[in-house]
């Protein structure tokens, strides 16, 4: 049976690590170079305030010897419905204080509309089915909640101007998409810059990456590619990540000239819906 992902069960399950790891006589340091992790994560782990991938727990039950313990009882966040990738992610997400993301391609996660993520659902391969879709559909929209609360978190959207301009599942669905952005910047919730093609290559040119900034946490980055996905914990990489972030916004739009363009693309997707 899954164990219930909460602050309870991850506290157990960082209390059995810490007595595994001080049994087998290494310190943090030594098991997270023999595990491949930084000793940071697992100090979060033990403490309960962190909770690992199924890898790590595998490649940590494998070092500690624990024949399949720590994976056993790593505490479910239903992992079904998010790629495992994207777990660690996930959490971290949820305990932010402050997220700023550039999208290159695709509109982001929290951003989605019902359509808009229906249709790259959809699109992936291999093919899922219906109740796969409506599994993840329901994951999706329900990560959008943290905006119901208007303090936290704060966060800053940088789009290239190609989200835009992909057509994902025709007219209808784009221009309530784009509306749905413009929505949510002229509420407050969120801030927009794009940076638009004429720009050229740019700092952030080659990928997708999300920063976040904690209460409690050191800030990460989370960095992701075709089936793949890493939260970068290291100081001297995240701050990196940071810079070029920053470069890259010097060359974006300002919010309301980007709310501006956004809004006159979802009017021309507006416009093509008539017959």
């Amino acid at each position: 049976m899954a164990i219930e992902d909460n602050p309870e069960s991850r506290l157990r399950y960082g209390e059995e690590l810490r007595a595994r790891r001080e049994g087998a006589g290494l310190t943090q340091e030594e098991l997270s170079v023999r595990a491949i992790m930084s000793r940071t994560h697992i100090a979060h782990i033990e403490a309960g305030r962190r909770r690992p991938t199924v890898e790590d727990a595998r490649r940590l039950d494998d070092v500690l010897d624990a024949g399949g313990v720590l994976v056993r009882f790593l505490p479910s966040q239903g992992e079904g419905r998010v790629a495992e990738h994207f777990t660690e992610a996930l959490e971290l997400e949820r305990r932010a204080t402050v997220i700023r993301t550039y999208a290159p391609k695709l509109v982001p996660g929290l951003l989605q509309t019902k359509a808009y993520a229906n249709e790259i659902f959809r699109s992936s391969f291999p093919p899922r089915s219906a109740e796969e879709r409506d599994a993840l559909l329901v994951t999706r929209l329900a990560r959008a909640k943290i905006f119901d609360d208007f303090k936290s978190p704060v966060a800053w959207y940088l789009l290239d101007e190609a989200v835009l301009r992909r057509p994902v599942g025709g007219p209808e669905v784009m221009c309530e998409q784009l509306r749905h952005i413009v929505d949510l910047a002229t509420r407050g919730r969120v801030r927009v810059h794009v940076l638009p093609f004429a720009v050229g290559p740019h700092a952030l040119v080659e990928g997708f990456v999300t920063l976040m900034w904690f209460n409690d946490l050191p800030p990460v980055a989370y960095v992701e590619g075709l089936n793949t996905g890493r939260v970068l914990e290291n100081p001297g990489v995240v701050r990196d990540c940071q810079v070029h972030y920053e470069h890259a916004l010097g060359d974006a739009m300002s919010h309301h000239d980007s709310l501006a363009l956004i809004q006159t693309v979802a009017d021309d997707y507006g416009h093509a819906e008539q017959p």
